[in-house]
């Protein structure tokens, strides 16, 4: 979190996450297209099956009335997780594949990163992400942020044949939004 908070108004790339995240979590179009066959991938998600439906349906329905984010400020890695961190003797020596950075805000990538607690849980560290992403973005925009991280979760192995993963990920999602509407 201590690196995260390094990105505060360091915005520097003209791409805009905070934007398309938006656009993915509400399915709505308008603005440049980051990603336009991660956009067309995740349009058609619930075609896959009923469980993965019912999920993007109801991550919908609770971003359909959040308005359009007010442009970011701040550096986003895009893709801030424990293997893109690396460590030396329990202390951040660098943090790689800075490929799809971009501007935004930070607690995009700080979505990311508790997206991956579920698999190493580290005493508290989901709650002090929750708590730090409210901070930044308040609830709406942690509902867009946990919902773009949702569905581009589900996109990735449905796109790759991973059908075994899915149900998981389809788990975690329901999971993250009942955290997040535990903190409304």
């Amino acid at each position: 979190m201590e690196i995260n908070e390094l990105q505060a108004g360091q915005a520097s790339e003209p791409y805009d996450h905070w934007s398309y995240a938006w656009r993915l979590a509400t399915g709505r179009e308008s603005g440049q297209d980051l990603a336009p066959s991660l956009s067309r991938a995740v349009a058609g998600l619930s075609g896959y099956s009923s469980v993965v439906s019912a999920l993007v349906e109801r991550l919908r329905l609770v971003c359909a009335d959040i308005p359009p984010p007010r442009e970011g400020p701040d550096m986003v890695h895009a893709d801030f997780k424990p293997d893109n961190v690396l460590v030396r003797d329990g202390a951040v020596v660098a943090v790689v594949d800075i490929g799809n950075a971009g501007s935004g805000t930070r607690a995009t990538d700080l979505t990311t990163l508790q997206w991956h607690t579920f698999q190493n849980w580290l005493d508290g560290a989901r709650r002090r992400l929750w708590t730090r992403i409210l901070d930044l973005v308040g609830w709406e925009g942690a509902a867009v942020l946990a919902a773009t991280q949702i569905l581009t979760q589900l996109e990735w192995p449905i796109r790759h044949g991973r059908h075994d993963v899915v149900p998981g990920v389809v788990k975690r999602g329901h999971r993250v939004l009942d955290e997040l509407n535990a903190l409304r």
